[in-house]
């Protein structure tokens, strides 16, 4: 097996560490990751989630725009810290990159603001799949930018 990939994204806020934190665990995926970057989708919806999204053990299926699916599991919550998921059930183009991911938010005082960190632990689906990580790792940094500014009209202070 391949071995993990760490990927990782983080922006400074001006606002509180609470505040940022039940925003970026509250706010609907469709919200934030509402465009593609380069071979990665959007995120179009997610289904199955049961009440309001913040209980380990909850799940749910998020679907991206190309059709593919994937199950997230929020795995830990540690308000106003961070929150951790696992994705599994990789299906459509992204099954041929990743196995599965583990990612994880942090929210950290910084200055009087608030530093938000993005990270996944990722597995490639393949040796090959490994091969093209640095290239993907790429596509992945830019999606996760994009995401952090979507969130800079999300948390105002």
């Amino acid at each position: 097996m391949a071995k993990p990939v760490h990927l990782e994204q983080s922006h400074t806020y001006s606002t509180g560490v609470e505040h940022a934190f039940d925003v970026v665990l509250a706010t609907p995926l469709p919200e934030v990751f509402s465009r593609r970057y380069a071979a990665i989708p959007a995120i179009r919806e997610v289904r199955d989630q049961g009440g309001a999204w913040g209980t380990v053990g909850q799940s749910r299926t998020i679907v991206l725009a190309d059709g593919g699916t994937m199950r997230e599991e929020l795995t830990q919550v540690d308000r106003p810290h961070s929150f951790g998921y696992a994705i599994t059930d990789i299906t459509g183009p992204m099954k041929l990159l990743a196995a599965s991911a583990d990612g994880l938010w942090t929210f950290d005082a910084a200055g009087s603001g608030v530093e938000v960190t993005w990270a996944w632990e990722l597995r490639p689906a393949s040796p090959v799949a490994a091969l093209v990580m640095p290239v993907f790792a790429r596509f992945w940094r830019g999606y996760a930018r994009r995401a952090m500014e979507q969130l800079e009209a999300l948390l105002p202070v």
